[in-house]
């Protein structure tokens, strides 16, 4: 992704900038959160400002506007309040944490890249005849999202669109598409309310007082299945009438045991990040980043047993810090600030709403988080990324105990209306990457294609929050 107009070597110290940087905040926030020294944090907190400055130059006019509302919001609070400093490092910090938690992910998404166990996988689930293909799709885009974020919709999704190419009928072809790039992307959305992998999880965590992702994952879970269930029924009960006769279909190439790579990848993610949250009690994001690069670097040393292993980790990762790290800063750049936007402007609302005498406790506890399920897909509509939406609301609510709920209640509620959100939101990157691949737009994706199944869950997640509210 070089640059003509900048030197090579311009460019490229722009890159170690970057790389080093993300690199060096990823280690200052795993410290952190396994040590609780601030001092970490601060650091952290103070690199942001250097990785900003180097991503400057690969940011389009959207992200700038972005970095620009940070420093207004710097600006209003340096006028309105004494404290703005502490605010702004706060803010700072949930940026810092937000770009060491991407940095650790990707980094497996990477290394999961130049395996080819996984391509074989997702062309198995791909070539599914009709009759299991939107399961296999749907549990395959689940299964998928865990390891490789949203390189789930790009890899299952390009791989469906080229097997519905060989379609010799257009219409078959058109409904064959629509049906399997749904079924990717609600598998994907079905793993926002549970996965300890997934930034719903990780950004609600920290800022629900209480809350718990160990005791959160039952309930979290039910409305991963809910997600996932009504998108398979909608497809059943919507199946489209076709004028013309189907050709019979082929049988996949591979055996279901093409899938037995993935399962145990995701088995020793799972027990691993599970069993030492278990143990030590620390939190599950703080287990992540330290668990998932190392299964990475394993599993890439893995892959090439046979060819210098050690210097293919090497190069791989080096690989990674300066030229992959560099490609992903405008979702870095909209990532950070969105939190930084989101914490900061909480803290500006925070005594303008108890100024104003809204007083959410008068509410019942239910139809308060009931509301979060529908008002996050709605500010999606509008533009604002779910981190931005729940970083601003999230510290306006009243605590779980003053609501008369628990956190998990909090956490079940929040995460539904993230899920939902990246289902329908236009200006989120599921929705945007599925418009790419069929070649239609993220709006006609988010409002059309998930209009109806967007509003069901929102119904039924709704009554599953009041459930959980009230236990």
């Amino acid at each position: 992704m070089q640059n003509d107009s900048q030197p090579l070597s311009t460019w490229s110290l722009n890159n170690g900038v970057i790389g080093v940087s993300l690199i060096v905040i990823t280690v200052l926030e795993i410290a952190s959160q396994w040590s609780d020294v601030e001092l970490y944090d601060y650091i952290a907190a103070g690199i942001i400002p250097v990785f900003l400055l180097a991503a400057l130059p690969r940011s389009s006019a959207s992200r700038l506007a972005f970095i620009f509302t940070g420093l207004v919001l710097v600006v209003i609070a340096a006028v309105s309040r004494d404290d703005w400093l502490a605010m702004t490092f706060s803010a700072l910090e949930k940026s810092a944490f937000i770009a060491a938690f991407f940095t650790a992910l990707t980094f497996l998404r990477h290394a999961s890249a130049t395996s080819p166990s996984i391509r074989r996988c997702g062309l198995f689930l791909a070539e599914q005849p009709p009759g299991r293909r939107y399961a296999a799709l749907t549990v395959g885009g689940h299964l998928f999202a865990l390891i490789l974020n949203y390189g789930a919709i790009s890899l299952l999704g390009t791989l469906a669109e080229a097997s519905a190419r060989s379609e010799p009928s257009e219409e078959i072809r058109r409904h064959r598409t629509r049906r399997m790039l749904l079924a990717i992307q609600r598998g994907f959305v079905s793993t926002l309310p549970w996965s300890p992998l997934a930034f719903a999880i990780a950004i609600t965590t920290s800022l629900v007082p209480g809350a718990n992702w160990g005791q959160a994952l039952g309930s979290c879970l039910v409305s991963a299945l809910i997600l996932a269930g009504l998108g398979w029924a909608l497809d059943i009960i919507f199946k489209p009438r076709l004028s013309v006769t189907p050709p019979p279909r082929q049988a996949p190439k591979d055996s279901w045991s093409s899938l037995l790579p993935l399962f145990i990848l995701l088995s020793i993610l799972v027990v691993t990040v599970g069993g030492i949250h278990i143990a030590t009690d620390v939190r599950s994001v703080a287990v992540v980043m330290v668990v998932v690069p190392i299964i990475s670097v394993f599993w890439i040393a893995l892959q090439n047993w046979n060819d210098e292993p050690v210097s293919r980790v090497t190069s791989i990762s080096r690989h990674y810090v300066f030229e992959e790290l560099p490609i992903f800063c405008p979702e870095l750049v909209l990532l950070t600030m969105a939190g930084f936007i989101g914490t900061i402007g909480a803290q500006i609302l925070v005594p303008i709403v108890a100024q104003s005498g809204l007083d959410l406790t008068e509410l019942p506890g239910w139809l308060v988080l009931v509301s979060l399920v529908w008002i996050l897909p709605i500010m999606g509509q509008l533009g604002m990324n779910p981190i931005l939406s729940v970083s601003l609301i999230a510290p306006l609510l009243p605590t779980a105990a003053a609501m008369g709920v628990t956190p998990t209640a909090v956490i079940t509620a929040i995460t539904a209306g993230w899920a939902l959100c990246g289902a329908s939101s236009p200006f989120t990157a599921t929705t945007m990457l599925v418009g790419k691949i069929a070649h239609v737009s993220a709006v006609h994706v988010g409002c059309r294609w998930n209009g109806l199944y967007t509003v069901l869950c929102a119904v039924v997640l709704s009554i599953w929050v009041v459930i959980v509210a009230s236990t």
